[in-house]
């Protein structure tokens, strides 16, 4: 049996000097609502900074990523990014790496569950759940997870600004600090031939998205994103569809489009990636919007 290699079973801690500080050495009584010895205790209790989870067993990190990508579902529901029976998000089991959970065909985004996911394997069977799969969905995720070991996760829809932006056949500009968490780190699918159903085209897809990149726009389709964890593949692609968003309106204030927009270097660029675009920082970002949700829909934990 292969070790869990998905969420992170050690418990790293973020850089200090990201985007956050530490405890002061100040030393101040509130007056009122504190005692002297009551200041000092304040002044020595830990600093709580965002971690990857730890997991006592392979059994509560499944339904730890179930629910994940449950409330994953409901997030694109909420910002209108379903569309029909289109669109899917998979994750890689912990327990049997070459089997992985994805969203029942034809469910709405809006009423998934942890317990509605269907388990599937590489050749497209069944081997946990009730419901049919999305052929595309088997095609384009059974491709990615088998080539790229570092996937945990993979976000595909065919969210407005994301498909539209698809049909310029070009990646995104660094026009925003935003935006810089995609530099160098994705690419485009120029190959576009119809709704994806044979192995060939998902390894013609998997090629175009290279050995580290981790999002991919899809010419006249949409996006895709990925991430070492659940929670950066889904923010990655809220954030590549807010950048597309972001770059069209850009563009279509200028006479010259793109031709005339400020870009930032190419040098603060790539530093700025290194703060805003790794599987930390994806992590990260994406726990506002996890605790929002659940807290709006909980139950899609159940």
């Amino acid at each position: 049996m292969a070790p869990p290699n998905t969420e992170r079973n050690e418990k790293p801690g973020f850089k200090s000097n990201a985007a956050i500080f530490l405890r002061s050495k100040r030393k101040i009584v509130l007056t009122g609502s504190e005692t002297e010895e009551e200041a000092r205790i304040a002044e020595k209790a830990p600093v709580h900074l965002p971690q990857f989870p730890v997991f006592k067993d392979v059994h509560s990190q499944r339904v730890h990523m179930k629910q994940k990508l449950a409330a994953g579902f409901r997030l694109l529901a909420k910002f209108g990014w379903d569309e029909g029976v289109a669109g899917h998000m998979t994750f890689r089991d912990p327990e049997y790496p070459d089997l992985f959970w994805v969203n029942a065909f034809g469910q709405y985004f809006g009423h998934i569950k942890a317990s509605d996911l269907i388990l599937v394997d590489h050749t497209g069977s069944i081997v946990r759940g009730n419901y049919s799969v999305n052929k595309a969905a088997f095609v384009i995720h059974a491709a990615i997870h088998e080539a790229r070991s570092d996937v945990t996760c993979a976000v595909h829809t065919h969210s407005i600004y994301g498909k539209t932006f698809s049909t310029l056949g070009r990646k995104l500009l660094p026009i925003s600090q935003d935006a810089c968490a995609f530099f160098e780190s994705h690419a485009v699918y120029e190959d576009y031939g119809g709704v994806v159903y044979d192995k060939e085209e998902g390894e013609r897809l998997v090629k175009a998205l290279g050995p580290t990149n981790k999002a991919m726009i899809l010419q006249n389709h949409g996006l895709l994103t990925t991430g070492v964890t659940i929670d950066e593949a889904i923010w990655a692609f809220i954030a590549m569809e807010r950048s597309c968003h972001s770059q069209l309106m850009a563009e279509a204030a200028h006479p010259n489009g793109y031709k005339d927009l400020k870009l930032i270097s190419d040098d603060v660029a790539r530093e700025t990636f290194k703060s805003i675009g790794d599987s930390r920082a994806g992590y990260g970002q994406f726990q506002p919007m996890y605790q929002m949700i659940i807290k709006e829909h909980p139950d899609c934990l159940e």
